[in-house]
């Protein structure tokens, strides 16, 4: 297992790219994936893969859709003040992306976890601020540090912590080919950078020493 723990300081945390991507055509999509079919020396033409051009495309679409979600609108119209200041956390979140290197996906849980100060956002929008940053072309360290940066900037709370475990394949299915270790990342922010106790606790609670 391969462990790559990335704790991020207040003020180094990664800035979330927040830019919407301008809309493409389809068919140009289609037509670049078809001379890729060829590039491999493969024939588009034939039976198999007459509709592998509009099918890449379209995943391809879903699968970068993140860039078209408004983060800002979606957490501010679930901010709620509520006197309470014990840690919140969502534990195994799915998550799938893509690498940015190779556009070849990687994959994990992602544990997400804040102590308010006065003020919640809504429980289900976690794994969707979740989902919003791992559907771009991304790397885990960033990805990690800016759902943490959303999170801390947006509800405000006293500290934030964010751990992702992810596969990556393209480290398993070429270079190294290092199967079956994944890689973890972490951002520690507030109290849990600096409150030894808090930290443990939820990294306890992610481990199961808490069930």
């Amino acid at each position: 297992m391969l462990f790559q723990m990335c704790p991020a300081s207040d003020s180094k945390i990664a800035p979330a790219n927040l830019v919407t991507r301008p809309s493409s055509g389809q068919a140009g999509l289609d037509d670049l994936v078809k001379q890729i079919i060829l590039s491999l020396g493969e024939d588009p033409s034939r039976e198999g893969l007459l509709k592998t051009p509009q099918r890449v495309a379209k995943s391809l679409k879903e699968l970068t859709s993140g860039y078209e979600v408004d983060v800002d609108k979606l957490i501010n119209e679930a901010l709620f003040d509520v006197h309470y200041s014990e840690m919140v956390l969502v534990r195994d979140i799915d998550f799938y992306s893509l690498c940015e290197h190779h556009m070849l996906p990687f994959f994990g849980k992602c544990h997400v976890a804040y102590i308010p100060d006065g003020r919640v956002v809504g429980l289900s929008k976690i794994p969707r601020i979740v989902e919003a940053f791992s559907r771009r072309l991304q790397v885990q360290e960033r990805l990690t540090s800016q759902i943490a940066e959303v999170i801390l900037n947006k509800v405000k709370p006293l500290g934030v912590a964010v751990v992702m475990e992810a596969r990556h394949l393209c480290m398993e299915m070429r270079g190294a080919e290092s199967k079956n270790s994944p890689t973890i990342t972490s951002a520690m922010v507030g109290v849990f950078r600096s409150d030894p106790r808090t930290r443990e606790e939820f990294l306890g609670f992610i481990n199961g020493k808490s069930r």
